[in-house]
């Protein structure tokens, strides 16, 4: 067998030697590997490249969402499966499907770990695998950026600014045969289940049916969310309430923050979803 590895080395802490771990990890087996660090300017072409050329079986995203994202874009519709070393600051693709946070450990599974199809959303011209929104989170994505701190500390005063500077959004949501109009706090277009934070967002949520949810949060209602966290009580659905579809147009009366995989996009008035079924196999 044979791995190629493309490490994002601007991904979470900085700790780590991530080439030198893998390459150690594999000094003694049988399997060959391939390192391809990306360089800041590597666009999309490259990456597909590099994986064209090195002709490997499997290929294995060394960092956040955001690097398993653009492994993602270029094996959208193959069969190559995609492995997972969780290396980033939240890894919540990695926390939704179960991958060891231990590097060790995520390496043996990368090399030895079963293929699974997943569907991915398609948001505009972006694919979403995990997690995207609009309003509140996105606005905290945007400014845990400019943050020195990473990890929790960073998060939550990134929270704590938020809370205190975004405001509510007007929006309305297109869905088959229903129009909903709304104050929201944010909207969520969710595949998966919960945030790299832990926070479940979209309990209902399968990254292997036909439909996402779309999670409209009306309120700053995080005592919500944390409630059905901690007790599996559902949402209070005058705060909270969740949309199953496999298409969707958000409309915002004015622009609204977006962020996709933990990634600040912009801001924008429209956000249109469809599901990608079948979209990337992923090792598991």
């Amino acid at each position: 067998m044979k791995l190629l590895f493309i490490i994002n080395p601007a991904s979470g802490s900085h700790d780590i030697n991530l080439k030198e771990v893998i390459s150690t990890h594999f000094s003694k087996k049988e399997t060959e590997i391939d390192l391809f660090e990306l360089p800041e300017d590597c666009s999309l072409e490259k990456i597909k490249k590099r994986i064209k050329d090195s002709n490997a079986d499997r290929v294995v995203a060394v960092g956040g969402d955001g690097t398993l994202k653009l492994v993602a874009e270029c094996l959208l519709k193959t069969d190559i499966p995609i492995g997972i070393i969780p290396a980033g600051s939240a890894n919540g693709m990695a926390k939704e499907l179960g991958i060891p946070t231990d590097i060790e450990l995520a390496l043996d599974l990368a090399e030895s770990g079963t293929p699974k199809k997943i569907h991915v959303t398609k948001l505009n011209d972006e694919i979403c695998i995990h997690l995207s929104d609009l309003g509140f989170n996105a606005y905290l994505v945007k400014k845990f950026d400019t943050l020195p701190e990473r990890g929790m500390w960073g998060y939550a005063k990134a929270t704590w600014h938020a809370l205190w500077n975004h405001k509510r959004m007007e929006v309305e949501l297109k869905l088959k045969g229903e129009t909903v109009n709304s104050a929201a706090a944010m909207v969520a277009i969710a595949n998966a289940t919960m945030y790299g934070s832990g926070l479940k967002i979209n309990p209902d949520g399968k990254l292997d049916d036909d439909l996402f949810e779309v999670v409209l949060v009306k309120d700053y209602s995080y005592l919500e969310i944390i409630k059905i966290w901690l007790t599996k009580l559902p949402f209070n659905p005058k705060k909270i309430e969740i949309f199953q579809t496999s298409e969707v147009k958000i409309i915002s009366k004015y622009k609204a923050h977006f962020q996709v995989d933990g990634e600040y996009i912009g801001k924008v008035n429209t956000v249109e979803a469809k599901i990608i079924k079948d979209a990337i196999a992923v090792i598991v």
